[in-house]
């Protein structure tokens, strides 16, 4: 493992975490909403590091990278776009792999950005929009729910709701470790940056029509986050677009089913 930061948008250090041969692919990981670089722990533990450059990165506010405490630091997708444009700029041309919040984070880069420095984009139950109709209409009814909770200053309430959270990330149960080592990222992300983003109205889908970069959509069948019906959206909105849906899976396919994402990330890069 190797890490190290780079200046990203208004100055913000942003924090990243690297497996695999330096003179490998790289791919780009970009956790969700309230999450960190540990998200994607079960890649790093994988072949993929044998095969790839891993580079994973703490989204501003989340993780080990700076938090900025103006709020509008998390509402401009300029700001956002620079945090991924100071990664991307010590790799060769690397693939994005977006998850769920993470979506609208590769979004912001390349509308911002555009798609000449990246060979690939992954968006895996991801969002691409917020606080549109769409994206309302995406969003699931459980995570909705826990907006205020998101946003609460009253401990107890904001652990509670995260808990909720966590378990809403899978189908299925999380094991003690990895439950609470979830917990423990989640909660390390102040409420009011969780606001922040919340409260975001952002729609990239003019500038996304226009990439000619490939793109792989992978979502799970059974997502209470962010509904099926986003990838099918975002499967128009790229007309050469691959989409796999994974029957029995919620909002976390890169955990709940490592083997077939890795297969499926393997299939896309070659």
């Amino acid at each position: 493992m190797r890490s190290r930061t780079v200046t990203g948008g208004g100055g913000v250090e942003i924090h990243v975490e690297e497996h695999g041969p330096r003179d490998a692919h790289p791919i780009l990981l970009i956790h969700g909403f309230s999450q960190s670089r540990l998200a994607w722990t079960p890649q790093f533990e994988s072949a993929l590091a044998d095969d790839y450059r891993l580079v994973a990165m703490d989204c501003r506010g989340h993780g080990a990278s700076d938090t900025p405490s103006d709020p509008g630091a998390y509402r401009d997708s300029a700001l956002w776009a620079d945090d991924v444009q100071a990664v991307v700029a010590d790799l060769d041309h690397p693939t994005l792999v977006g998850w769920s919040y993470g979506g609208l984070v590769v979004s912001d880069y390349l509308a911002t950005h555009g798609d000449d420095a990246v060979s690939g984009v992954v968006l895996v139950g991801a969002i691409t929009e917020k606080g549109t109709v769409d994206a309302d209409r995406f969003a699931g009814g459980e995570f909705v729910a826990l907006d205020s909770g998101f946003r609460s200053t009253d401990a107890e309430e904001s652990v509670a709701t995260l808990e909720t959270f966590v378990d809403l990330c899978v189908e299925g149960d999380l094991d003690d470790p990895g439950r609470y080592r979830a917990l423990g990222y989640n909660v390390a992300v102040p409420p009011f940056v969780r606001a922040a983003m919340q409260d975001r109205t952002v729609e990239h889908g003019a500038a996304l029509a226009e990439l000619a970069t490939p793109v792989c959509l992978i979502h799970g069948a059974a997502d209470p986050v962010v509904r099926p019906a986003a990838a099918r959206k975002h499967a128009d909105l790229f007309p050469s677009a691959t989409l796999s849906v994974y029957e029995g899976v919620g909002h976390s396919p890169f955990f709940e089913a490592p083997e077939r994402f890795e297969a499926d990330l393997r299939d896309f890069l070659a």
